[in-house]
């Protein structure tokens, strides 16, 4: 079903908004900087007097993912590339599964195209079964925003069809060291489009760094609604230097690290008999993970904790979720147990 008018202001809710000034940030879900090499590697302002040509950018990831130039496209960041998909693509019957990052459907919305959404259940597995026969475009996220789950290639592989168009949101793959990827090396792209992000893992929302890889019948189309220079080129730079062995290999030290974290947290949240996704031992590919508060109460425990000094992700902005749930970014092991302990104390209140 398309949703109200009123649910529309949910959709336009971000972590940072979350992270209240003088609390531990556990809200917003982006290392913390990047890394000196790949700081070095934005350039200097001698680089930046001329304007920004995507090429080499382009080239350097159509090499990296095996795939030919025109099947990528960069942009100004995820959320630029599905503004650019929901102008493009002329949807009469998408379908945005639920709980997931909001600006597919938001930039659908905004775009004047009709949304139905599908909301799936605790533990949140993705069934394509479910999704209607239809449906002339479907989103999804993999590994999804809020929940963490990582989704098996095969089932997103049966979200597409014959005059539909696929797009696949993968801002947190490289948690998940592409495992799952529907970039698959030398795989068929027909109708599908796949949206990567160099925000959360490189520390660089602020540069605006993303990129589509896909149909490039499609890209072109998106192609054909970006503005001129629309990216800069600091963001092209880092583009090209994270398509490196270079940094793929900081970037499996990185999610080694997060990945042992996250088991730590996960410990924990378990000791202390609170439900959270996704669900050890399955294999999971994001730097949080989502958090049933409800024995706690029925309502929101974002003010409680703050009062303790945390700032998590509220959840009943993402539409499927409810007031008791919420997204905690992982932290170090202390951090993460002190956060449980804050939680855990709530009950006694």
């Amino acid at each position: 079903m398309t949703p109200s008018l009123a649910d529309e202001a949910d959709l336009h809710h971000h972590g940072d908004a979350d992270a209240l000034p003088g609390l531990i940030d556990l809200a917003v879900n982006v290392r913390p900087c990047p890394p000196p090499w790949l700081a070095e590697a934005l350039g200097t302002p001698a680089t930046w007097v001329a304007y920004p040509d995507p090429a080499e950018a382009r080239a350097k990831l159509a090499a990296w993912h095996g795939v030919n130039e025109a099947c990528v496209l960069p942009t100004a960041g995820a959320a630029s590339a599905f503004t650019l998909v929901a102008r493009a693509l002329a949807t009469e019957r998408a379908t945005v599964l639920h709980p997931q990052f909001t600006e597919p459907e938001a930039a659908l919305r905004r775009a004047g195209r009709p949304v139905r959404r599908l909301a799936l259940r605790p533990p949140f597995t993705l069934d394509a079964a479910q999704v209607p026969a239809d449906s002339d475009l479907v989103v999804v996220g993999n590994p999804t925003n809020p929940t963490g789950v990582l989704h098996p290639r095969a089932e997103i592989t049966r979200l597409r069809a014959p005059q539909r168009v696929l797009v696949v949101d993968e801002a947190f793959m490289d948690f998940a060291g592409d495992a799952e990827t529907a970039l698959a090396p030398g795989g068929d792209l027909t109708g599908v489009l796949v949206v990567r992000s160099l925000t959360k893992l490189w520390g660089l929302a602020g540069v605006r760094s993303g990129y589509v890889v896909g149909d490039p019948a499609l890209v072109a189309r998106l192609a054909n609604q970006q503005v001129p220079w629309e990216v800069s080129t600091p963001a092209l730079r880092a583009m090209t230097a994270c398509a490196t062995p270079q940094a793929a290999a900081e970037a499996a030290r990185i999610v080694a690290q997060v990945d042992a974290d996250r088991a730590a947290l996960s410990a924990a949240l378990a000791a202390a008999g609170f439900p959270h996704y996704p669900v050890p031992p399955a294999r999971a590919g994001a730097p949080f993970v989502l958090v049933d508060t409800a024995s706690v109460g029925p309502g929101s425990v974002r003010e409680p904790l703050a009062s303790l000094g945390f700032a998590v992700r509220r959840g009943e902005t993402f539409p499927g979720l409810g007031p008791s749930w919420i997204r905690v970014a992982v932290p170090d092991p202390a951090t993460g147990h002190a956060f449980v302990a804050a939680l855990a104390s709530l009950r006694q209140r």
